[in-house]
């Protein structure tokens, strides 16, 4: 039986010296990298290959990397593609914006590339144990479709980005049960330390107020956390 082929894992970075070493970590681990250091050069490079992950600077010259994080979310081709962005900015408003585009990830500079290495494979790994999820939930009027990435609220599309998603699959998959926020993060962001309560409270009113008139399934259990209200009679 062969091997399978290595992760390829598009890499955005405008500094030439730390795209170097980025890429000479990831290729020793067996990564197929493919480089790209402007936005365009990303988006061209996305569309051309088959990629199973995106390391993305945030600060791009000429197309911010939440713009092309957007653009690969709404492309049928990427819309799954797990995103990690990187960036200098750390603050609790920054990682929610990059959350809210679509990232799955964010690291912030200077990080240790071990570090980093290990965030790849958590994603990786989150990618693949979600291939075993059911493919189509619904509840309450609102319906998730994982392949097509897509979710209708009582028969009209609803645009979410790759975290509401993610979020709303998981509520989805037991109505009635509540989910505290610390549940939330390690499920969705695998526990990743810059997510906060708050940040999980944000993408949640993005995603009452996405949901319309069904927003109001997301029911708030104080003090505990959040779940999808049970189909009533």
């Amino acid at each position: 039986m062969s091997d399978p082929a290595p992760a390829r894992i598009l890499l955005v970075e405008d500094e030439l010296d730390l795209l170097e070493l980025l890429r000479f970590n990831l290729e020793r681990e067996g990564y197929d990298v493919v480089a790209a250091q402007t936005g365009a050069a990303a988006l061209a490079a996305a569309r051309a290959e088959a990629l199973d992950l995106v390391l993305l600077d945030r600060m791009l010259p000429g197309m911010e990397g939440l713009e092309i994080c957007r653009t690969l979310r709404k492309r049928t081709e990427t819309a799954r593609v797990p995103i990690i962005m990187l960036t200098a900015k750390g603050e609790e408003a920054d990682v929610v914006k990059g959350l809210e585009a679509g990232a799955d990830d964010y690291v912030t500079k200077p990080f240790s590339p071990r570090v980093l290495l290990a965030r790849i494979r958590a994603v990786l790994r989150r990618g693949e144990a979600g291939e075993n999820d059911p493919a189509k939930l619904s509840a309450g009027g609102v319906s998730l479709d994982r392949e097509r990435h897509a979710v209708t609220a009582d028969g009209e599309p609803v645009d979410l980005t790759a975290t509401e998603f993610k979020l709303l699959a998981l509520l989805l998959s037991r109505p009635g049960r509540v989910f505290t926020r610390q549940q939330i993060i390690e499920r969705i962001h695998e526990g990743f330390a810059a997510v906060t309560d708050r940040s999980v409270d944000v993408q949640v009113v993005a995603l009452r107020r996405k949901l319309l008139s069904r927003g109001d399934r997301l029911e708030t259990v104080r003090g505990v956390g959040y779940r999808f209200a049970e189909d009533r009679d």
